[in-house]
């Protein structure tokens, strides 16, 4: 039986970060996260770490679209924050989000994780910043840098 498991050190890996300039307020915790443990854990040179910020989460699969297609990565890290309001918008930004995720990484055989946190208000959403849960940010990191590991291992198999 073959079994691919990997874990989350990565030093020689391009990652980029795509992060929502609306809401930045929670955002730049999601980022300082997900930067902390592609350094600390991953290994990852600051110079191989590319942060583009868009204007909010609408905006995000088109940046990661062309990052793919022009750029040498190893993976994306999406990053924003929603939060519900009065109308469902949040709800449909965060399913638009992943759909058009899923698609680029599929359609680029590279890793995207996901982390446009929809949340039902502002606490909730500092909440998953990491003031009293876990940092979304850091968890995405930690998925880029296994799927990395993932990616690499299923190639050197072929």
């Amino acid at each position: 039986m073959n079994v691919i498991e990997c874990d989350h050190t990565v030093a020689d890996a391009k990652i980029a970060i795509v992060i929502a300039r609306f809401n930045d307020f929670i955002n730049i915790s999601l980022l300082d996260g997900a930067i902390n443990t592609l350094k600390r854990i991953g290994h990852v040179a600051d110079e191989d770490i590319t942060v583009v910020w868009v204007p909010g989460t609408y905006e995000i699969p088109l940046a990661v679209q062309i990052l793919t297609k022009t750029t040498c990565l190893d993976a994306v890290i999406a990053l924003s924050s929603t939060i519900r309001g009065s109308t469902t918008h949040s709800e449909l930004l965060g399913r638009e989000a992943c759909s058009a995720l899923n698609r680029i990484a599929l359609a680029n055989d590279i890793p995207i994780a996901f982390g446009v946190t929809p949340t039902e208000n502002i606490e909730q959403a500092i909440e998953r910043a990491g003031t009293k849960m876990s940092n979304r940010g850091t968890e995405v990191a930690m998925t880029a840098l296994e799927m990395i590991n993932i990616v690499r291992s299923i190639r050197k198999k072929q």
